[in-house]
């Protein structure tokens, strides 16, 4: 069954202490409308950072309940469909990223979405790379910030989470309590300054748990690899998670030694830095679905 959730049903933190605006079961589909990461306070270049309210940025809409989720179980999100709206909006500023020391001001501006791609200014184009930003379920305890990752999900800001992705998430309390938001036209790797092509749109997933498997953190599937994703206070301690996760991985789905794990991805194993602006580092190490003739089945 598809359901359908509005953008009028946003939080702006994950925490098991939210009400579920939707329930549904394990194999059912959801469209959900997003605003954007500014909860679409700027829609024309006379809109200001300036006067911005703070306090509504990276809204996630949801929470869903999925009935069978518990915790320790794993939530499997499939990805159906990403569609965006027809402008998007970049920003930066003074200190904010990593070139925001040599910036004045705020900057916010306006970018047109046309025949897939984004219109940079007259001259410039770039094609579209629809993605999640925020994605994640309630942690175990407490109150995060959609605008902070970490092992429940929320800000990944990791542009593998796109249309006909699989993601992965640990199960922290019974339900889930499932959102998303944050949808980007564009982003590159690191997301440097502060903002990819932030855009409102509409997600169709399809929510299944799975039973007897544990993760600690988020994993993502793609049709040509897994990755691990990992975030941290620092860049040194996000990828230590990724590596580890990974190579746990590969040691329960595989009859490989630990010497032959460790060599295996150092030969034909990629780590990426997902996001360096946010509270929270991340990064993700991945690995192809396929070596040679093997299928390395994961999930």
């Amino acid at each position: 069954m598809i359901y359908r959730l509005s953008r009028e049903n946003y939080i702006f933190s994950f925490s098991k202490e939210n009400q579920p605006v939707l329930s549904v079961h394990s194999g059912d589909e959801v469209e959900i409308e997003t605003m954007d990461c500014f909860a679409d306070q700027i829609k024309t270049d006379d809109d200001k950072l300036e006067t911005l309210d703070w306090n509504r940025v990276n809204p996630a809409t949801g929470p869903v309940f999925v009935h069978e989720a518990e915790p320790g179980d794993v939530l499997k999100v499939t990805i159906r469909k990403i569609e965006i709206a027809d402008q998007g909006v970049v920003a930066t500023g003074k200190d904010f990223g990593v070139l925001g020391h040599l910036l004045d001001g705020l900057y916010a501006k306006v970018l047109q979405i046309k025949d897939g791609r984004v219109i940079f200014t007259p001259e410039l184009s770039f094609p579209l790379n629809p993605m999640i930003g925020v994605i994640g379920v309630a942690p175990e305890e407490g109150e995060i910030n959609s605008g902070t990752p970490g092992p429940h999900g929320g800000n990944l800001d990791t542009k593998l989470i796109g249309e006909n992705a699989i993601l992965y998430l640990p199960v922290f309390v019974r339900g889930a309590l499932f959102g998303l938001g944050d949808l980007h036209a564009a982003m590159g790797d690191g997301e440097i300054g502060v903002s990819g092509v932030e855009v409102a749109g509409m997600v169709r997933v399809k929510l299944e748990v799975i039973k007897g498997k544990k993760i600690s953190n988020p994993i993502v599937k793609t049709s040509a690899l897994t990755a691990t994703i990992a975030s941290a206070p620092t860049l040194d301690e996000a990828v230590k998670t990724a590596v580890e996760d990974m190579a746990g991985l590969l040691k329960e789905n595989t009859s490989l030694s630990m010497e032959e794990i460790a060599t295996l991805m150092s030969a034909v194993g990629n780590l990426q830095v997902c996001q360096v602006v946010d509270p929270e580092k991340t990064v993700r190490f991945s690995m192809p679905n396929k070596i040679g003739e093997k299928d390395l089945l994961f999930f």
